[in-house]
């Protein structure tokens, strides 16, 4: 391969989110959100698929979100590591209940706008543009409780005064935005998505995809809100990325692959093309799904999106003879094992040609500038006799997957930046387990939320430095 590449100005960075790092999880006059009613241990996935109500806290479990690493109180010096490594972008996320507790209110609690105008006030004196998420799988629980979350069309409402009260207190400090984030997992995690909970008997397709339907509108419409107030912003969307292979060449297990990707790519086809995609009447026709819309949406849905963002952390695989039974459970998007590829601790198949090939599919499809917002390993960090974490298999995970961007880039993919997840180490969304650690920063915590919250330095952090001083020439 030739030397990778990057263009001037590419943005290099990390990525946290609100509910994984922050803590302080009724400080500053925050509200409850659903990732604060989700509990580390055998309960959690229950939870999180909308399968149990859960709508007050159990004072017999632990709830990872309440503390995470306390980035609430500890952002300025984390915002300082950030810029020692060299960052030019920070992505990080807004807690909605932070800013309107309930979600419902007519004016928002002025302790949240001030705390986050402080964290990108701070981003800036460091010369690092923030990469702001509106909604990282956070409801506030008053919106679930009394509305029933997106299955409710006043959502829509509720989001859009949210989003304008950040587009006019962040003007200038913030011009890149997303809306929601991982969009798509609203199909494969409902509760934790979208707050969505299922009653008895009830079609759960037709609540997910009408739910659907208010998110895209919500996010149209906030997307034409921020340019009229600012016409330098710039906001995207954001898919949990990775193509789905055929498990072979047989013609049933190739349109399974292609059907496994479209109903991921379904929310992007709509936020970048403006439309619902021709597919989907008949998707939704097999699920006896009927999407109530009103006349004004097809015409809000045209406000596209600028970029497509996406998370990139494996490959998948398809077959026409997938179940529960043999797909892996090692993530909530089901796929085959694929055996051409070694996995990751947690069973992640690693595929840094994988990352190539969504790239490619993703600006065929849509010819959007694509900016790759997550992608990282998770893995289990020990100290050695030295006091040190030699996280080579960080490095070498991260080193391949950017050289994959850079083919990409070389094939002519336009490329706004690139930010690992949990540049310091944070609360895994998925497991809600500390040991799954993905940062250049560990941070002393374990599962149970023991330990000092002290902040060491990786071997990775000191070759991410490198990597971003010269532009993503130097990998070694």
């Amino acid at each position: 391969m030739s030397e990778s590449t990057f263009p001037e100005g590419f943005l290099w960075g990390g990525a946290l989110a609100a509910n994984q790092s922050e803590g302080g999880y009724l400080e500053g006059g925050k509200g409850l959100t659903t990732v604060d009613m989700i509990p580390h241990g055998s309960n959690r996935m229950k939870v999180k698929l909308g399968l149990e109500k859960r709508f007050t806290l159990h004072q017999d479990e632990f709830y990872p979100s309440h503390e995470a690493i306390d980035f609430y109180h500890r952002y300025h010096d984390d915002i300082a590591l950030m810029a020692e490594m060299g960052f030019t972008v920070f992505r990080t996320s807004i807690a909605w209940s932070r800013i309107y507790p309930n979600g419902d209110e007519p004016t928002p609690n002025p302790q949240g706008i001030a705390f986050y105008r402080d964290l990108f006030e701070t981003c800036r004196q460091y010369g690092i543009e923030p990469l702001v998420t509106l909604c990282h799988f956070d409801v506030p629980m008053h919106l679930v409780t009394e509305y029933g979350s997106w299955r409710n069309r006043k959502m829509i409402d509720f989001f859009a005064r949210y989003a304008r009260t950040c587009f006019e207190a962040f003007d200038g400090l913030v011009k890149y935005w997303l809306t929601f984030n991982e969009i798509n997992i609203l199909l494969h995690s409902p509760f934790s998505g979208a707050g969505l909970v299922f009653e008895e008997g009830e079609n759960p397709e037709q609540v997910k995809y009408q739910a659907a339907h208010h998110e895209l509108v919500a996010s149209a419409q906030v997307t034409r809100i921020a340019h009229e107030i600012n016409p330098e912003n710039q906001v995207g969307c954001m898919l949990a990325g990775g193509n789905f292979y055929p498990w072979s060449s047989k013609p049933e297990d190739v349109w399974a692959a292609l059907e496994k990707d479209r109903e991921n790519l379904f929310f992007i086809d709509v936020q970048a093309r403006g439309a619902y995609p021709s597919y989907s009447a008949r998707v939704f026709r097999e699920k006896d799904v009927k999407i109530v819309m009103a006349d004004e949406d097809a015409e809000i849905l045209k406000n596209t999106v600028d970029f497509v963002s996406f998370s990139y952390y494996a490959s998948r695989c398809a077959s026409a003879d997938m179940n529960e039974n043999n797909s892996s459970a090692a993530n909530v998007v089901k796929s085959l094992t694929n055996p051409h590829l070694k996995r990751s601790d947690w069973g992640w198949g690693i595929d840094p040609l994988g990352l190539r090939i969504t790239m490619n599919m993703m600006y065929d499809r849509y010819q959007k500038p694509l900016f790759l917002v997550e992608n990282g390993l998770g893995a289990r960090d020990e100290f050695n006799a030295d006091g040190e974490i030699v996280d080579d298999y960080r490095i070498s995970y991260l080193r391949e997957h950017i050289r994959a961007m850079a083919d990409a880039i070389a094939d002519g993919i336009p490329v706004m930046g690139y930010t690992t997840w949990g540049c310091i180490d944070l609360v895994a969304a998925s497991t809600g387990e500390m040991s799954k650690r993905y940062g250049f920063v560990h941070v002393d915590r374990d599962d149970h939320g023991n330990g000092t919250l002290l902040r060491t330095r990786k071997k990775s952090f000191w070759w991410y430095k490198k990597v971003i001083a010269s532009n993503g020439k130097d990998l070694d």
